[in-house]
């Protein structure tokens, strides 16, 4: 048995941007106490510089191929295809952005050294300990809400709980590449449609970052476990939100730096903010 008993937290590192955010997820989830391991599942193509950093936080590199994916389905899945057929209007999905990159999540299912796993993107920031959603069952997700609460019927994977087996692994592939299979939002789409009955976990749990503007109420930092930056990432250069999100995108960066994180407890709530200015 390893160190980190039987629970490990996940994540996924497919180019060097996404190298970027683990840095800082990794640091905000040692920074929780939490005596599970961290793998960070990495594929070949992202070179061994971008993943040194990620050292320091004592993670598992484990390092995995794509899928074995028909080439019919690798091209219904490019990412030109999946964006023409699913536009995504809400926000901007950056230029690093692989849809095909995404199903490689599924490789948590063969981490069958661990008894269960939390999953959570790179692109996101543990902010208090979150163990106890190991006591949760498979397959448990927060929703997907950020604009109204009609998003509540749709699951978010950015977060979630699994429990690895080689037998669901293979059922996965065998479900994931069928005649004419589209997933339109990847591995979420088929997530939600291999785990029908999935379990809810708060949206505490993913609190996705348009909530700070879009539903301001919902906002509460204390009891934030997991804060998702999705779609534009706290880290790019052109920002079309930079101005809406500066109090989460400085967060992050202090976390990334390692320097002056704040008392997430003591943070203004956007109305606080919006109030303010």
């Amino acid at each position: 048995m390893r160190e980190g008993g039987t629970h490990a937290f996940v994540t996924l590192v497919t180019n060097a941007d996404y190298a970027m955010g683990a840095k800082a997820l990794c640091r905000s989830i040692r920074r929780t106490g939490t005596a599970a391991d961290i793998v960070v599942l990495h594929t070949p193509a992202v070179a061994i510089d971008a993943l040194t950093p990620l050292g320091a936080f004592g993670v598992r590199l484990v390092e995995t191929d794509l899928l074995p994916l028909s080439d019919a389905f690798n091209e219904r899945h490019a990412r030109r295809n999946v964006h023409a057929a699913a536009p995504f209007t809400k926000g901007r999905k950056p230029a690093f952005h692989s849809p095909l990159d995404n199903f490689c999540k599924l490789r948590l299912w063969q981490l069958t050294e661990y008894e269960r796993c939390i999953f959570i993107d790179a692109d996101a920031l543990v902010l208090k300990n979150i163990d106890k959603l190991f006591a949760y069952p498979e397959f448990s997700a927060a929703p997907n809400v950020y604009e109204s609460l009609a998003d509540f019927h749709r699951l978010n994977s950015g977060v979630f709980v699994a429990k690895p087996s080689d037998e669901t692994f293979r059922a996965m592939l065998q479900r994931l590449d069928g005649t004419d299979a589209f997933w339109s939002r990847t591995d979420q789409s088929f997530l939600q449609a291999f785990f029908p009955d999935w379990h809810g976990l708060p949206v505490t749990m993913n609190m996705l970052q348009y909530v700070w503007f879009a539903l301001p109420a919902l906002w509460d930092w204390p009891s934030i476990g997991v804060l998702h930056y999705q779609y534009e990432k706290p880290w790019e250069t052109d920002h079309p939100k930079a101005e809406a999100l500066k109090p989460l995108i400085d967060l992050w960066h202090a976390f990334h730096d390692g320097s002056d994180i704040p008392d997430i407890a003591s943070l203004p709530g956007p109305l606080s903010v919006e109030r303010a200015g």
